[in-house]
């Protein structure tokens, strides 16, 4: 007997799961908010060795990582942890947060999103990056696509003054939408 209104069972079996490349930070979609009334969507990200996300802010969702593969490195407002395998941490909304590779392995993780919605940026994301193309000397976050994509989803980018010495220290290769492009 099922509940009327109720989300249907949802099964991705391993290695299933539509996916979007994001330079060295993929995104494989496991469940679709869609599917459950908008309460969560959950992605698991592959993270290359040498890749760090763009420090950025959440003002609608919380993430939920667990680190399945590799050791990934989490840094939120002055929150900085490396966690392998089974290890868990929660990025609540308002905070300045990163995530990279910190090991020398390519790393995985699976992020429960809460509420829902916010997967979609990942797709969007991935389409942005594959078709617009800066003017000589403008980082791709300050072009008008750019900002109109992170705006949509209430998210913003920022500089914070950690974020150098996490990729010094770490060996890491900012975002290339981060690095002017001439």
């Amino acid at each position: 007997m099922t509940l009327s209104g109720a989300p249907a069972v949802e099964v991705v079996p391993p290695g299933g799961g539509e996916s979007a490349a994001i330079l060295g930070f993929g995104a494989v979609f496991k469940l679709y908010s869609r599917d459950n009334n908008g309460e969560v969507a959950i992605v698991e990200h592959p993270f290359a060795v040498g890749t760090i996300t763009a420090p950025h802010r959440h003002t609608r969702e919380d993430e939920h990582s667990i680190v399945l593969e590799g050791e990934i490195g989490f840094r939120s407002d002055a929150d900085e942890v490396v966690l392998g395998p089974g290890g868990y941490i929660t990025k609540p909304r308002g905070q300045m947060h990163a995530m990279w590779n910190a090991g020398t392995v390519p790393g995985r993780i699976i992020e429960v999103i809460t509420p829902g919605g916010f997967e979609n940026y990942f797709r969007e994301l991935s389409e942005l990056l594959g078709s617009v193309k800066p003017a000589s000397g403008v980082k791709l976050h300050a072009t008008p696509e750019f900002a109109d994509l992170a705006a949509r989803y209430g998210l913003t980018y920022g500089d914070p003054d950690w974020f150098d010495d996490v990729v010094v220290r770490y060996g890491l290769t900012p975002p290339p939408h981060l690095v002017t492009r001439h």
